[in-house]
């Protein structure tokens, strides 16, 4: 199984430098039926990677360009008219497949955001009166620019909460720069083929499901979700006024899924108090709602994340 992931991350590489992070961030996303947001600045092959990794798995794909002026209809689709056959027949949205790529999404309005969150969270679309349940897998990759605030909406918590994990995308070396430009200008890329399909993210599913979570991982995750919720307990009196509200009961959730998920990677069959810190930051930075204080002094969520890892002694 890991030989498969290894394969998907070669395919990737051909057209993608660097960026391990974001491209392990997707796989561990698919395997865990989770959705990943992604935040970088343009240019950062953020779209460029989500396409690869279909083509390696020969999985549908569909992009949406978020805008100010999207309609739910334009990514759900909508029931038409068909005055040849005097009836209204469904015309399918772009989210009727197994990889959405919602590019910046902070750009639509709140009713294109709830739509979408109906997909993402029931796997299902209404559409008129009719339901229809979403292929799977299914995996929505938001991006958002952090750049260019004017026109942009802030996702609600809710919606931010329904990401498992929020990947910050930066930028290349130096040398991975040099071997970029070389490659965007010599066009020396190499045909993406593929290497797995649906069954086999079943069988590595069912394979992670098999890695073992001992009782004090588990409850160093729960004391790292309350010490963001009740910091003061926790020796964090100093970081109490930063913080409006703690993380959600999905932070637990999805650091017990991808953990799992992260120590598979790893070729190991149990999960270590290493991986549950090094995953909290993705897991836990779009979930933590900082107070005025926070952002008044320039406080970020990661900064938060990292007093609480160090405070929380390991099992």
């Amino acid at each position: 199984m890991l030989e498969i992931i290894e394969n998907i991350k070669k395919e990737i590489k051909k057209v993608v430098v660097g960026q391990d992070e974001m491209i392990e961030a997707l796989i561990i996303g698919l395997v865990c039926d989770g959705h990943i947001l992604l935040e970088g600045v343009p240019g950062l092959a953020k779209t460029t990677t989500v396409n690869s990794f279909a083509k390696s798995l020969g999985l549908g794909f569909k992009r949406v360009q978020f805008t100010p002026d999207l309609l739910p209809s334009d990514i759900i689709g909508t029931e038409i008219y068909d005055p040849k056959n005097n009836e209204f027949r469904i015309k399918k949205g772009p989210v009727f497949t197994n990889i959405l790529l919602a590019d910046e999404i902070n750009r639509a309005p709140a009713k294109v955001q709830s739509a979408l969150l109906e997909v993402m969270q029931e796997k299902q679309v209404t559409i008129a009166d009719h339901t229809f349940k979403i292929d799977k897998p299914f995996l929505t990759l938001a991006t958002q620019n952090p750049v260019e605030q004017e026109g942009a909406y802030n996702l609600p918590e809710a919606q931010l909460d329904r990401f498992m994990l929020k990947v910050v995308v930066g930028y290349n070396t130096k040398e991975e720069e040099v071997l970029i430009a070389r490659r965007v200008a010599t066009g020396s890329y190499e045909e993406i083929k593929q290497v797995a399909d649906k069954n086999d993210i079943e069988a590595i599913k069912k394979e992670i499901s098999k890695v073992h979570i001992d009782e004090q991982v588990e409850e160093y995750i729960a004391t790292l979700v309350f010490a963001t919720r009740e910091p003061e307990n926790y020796g964090l009196e100093e970081i109490k006024e930063y913080i409006s509200f703690g993380v959600s009961p999905r932070a637990s959730i999805d650091l017990y899924k991808g953990s799992k998920a992260y120590a598979f990677l790893r070729g190991r069959d149990f999960v270590t108090p290493v991986d549950i810190a090094h995953l909290a930051k993705e897991v836990m930075r779009h979930r933590l709602i900082l107070s005025y204080e926070a952002e008044a002094e320039g406080i970020s969520s990661d900064e938060i994340i990292d007093k609480v890892i160090k405070a929380v002694p390991m099992p």
